[in-house]
C-alpha cells in the first residue's frame, strides 16, 4: 500500500508569538450577545467597544500605544445602552459612529492627539429607531452619509429597518 503525502503551499511557513509590547493587553471587551466585530481601525485610532457599568461606551487607543491598557484610561461613553457597533468615517479620521441598544446613532469628534478625558458629549445623536441599532456604516464615496441599521419592526420575513443619513453638522 502506498501512501500519498498531500503537498501544502505552507509547509514551510512558521508563525511567530507577539511580544506583550506589541499588543493590547487587559481590555475589558463587551459581553454583549450581538454579532459584531466590537472593534474597528484606522491609520490613527484602535476603537474597541467595551463593558461599561452606566450604559455603553468603547476605548479610543493610539496604533503607538501598546501594552497594558489601565482601567481609568479614558473612553467614549455617551450611550445609555450597550453599544452594538462602530464605524470610522472613511473621509475623517478624527469622527465615528457608534449604534447601541438604546436606539440611538451617536457621531464623535475624537480630539487630534487622542483622548486625555473621557468623552460624553457626541457631535451628533440621531434618533429614529423604535428598537437597538446593530450597524452603522459610513458611505464609502459619499461625505458625511451614514447607514444605520436596527431591528424595527422585524418579523421572520422582514430585513430590518435601512437609513442613510445626510450628517448637517460642523464635521
Amino acid at each position: 500500500m502506498q501512501r500519498v503525502v498531500r503537498q501544502s503551499k505552507f509547509r514551510h511557513v512558521f508563525g511567530q508569538a507577539v511580544k506583550n509590547d506589541q499588543c493590547y493587553d487587559d481590555i475589558r471587551v463587551s459581553r454583549v450577545t450581538w454579532d459584531s466585530s466590537f472593534c474597528d481601525i484606522n491609520p490613527r485610532f484602535v476603537a474597541i467597544i467595551i463593558e461599561a457599568s452606566r450604559g455603553g461606551a468603547f476605548l479610543m487607543l493610539p496604533l503607538h500605544k501598546t501594552g497594558q491598557i489601565d482601567k481609568s484610561y479614558p473612553t467614549v461613553c455617551g450611550h445609555t445602552g450597550p453599544v452594538l457597533d462602530i464605524d470610522w468615517c472613511p473621509h475623517n479620521y478624527q469622527v465615528i459612529a457608534s449604534g447601541s441598544e438604546a436606539c440611538t446613532v451617536m457621531v464623535w469628534q475624537i480630539p487630534e492627539n487622542g483622548l486625555t478625558l473621557s468623552l460624553t458629549e457626541p457631535v451628533v445623536i440621531l434618533e429614529g429607531h423604535s428598537k437597538r441599532v446593530g450597524i452603522v456604516a459610513w458611505h464609502p464615496t459619499a461625505h458625511i452619509v451614514l447607514l444605520s441599521a436596527g431591528c424595527d419592526n422585524c418579523d421572520s420575513n422582514e430585513n430590518p429597518t435601512m437609513k442613510w443619513l445626510p450628517i448637517n453638522s460642523n464635521l
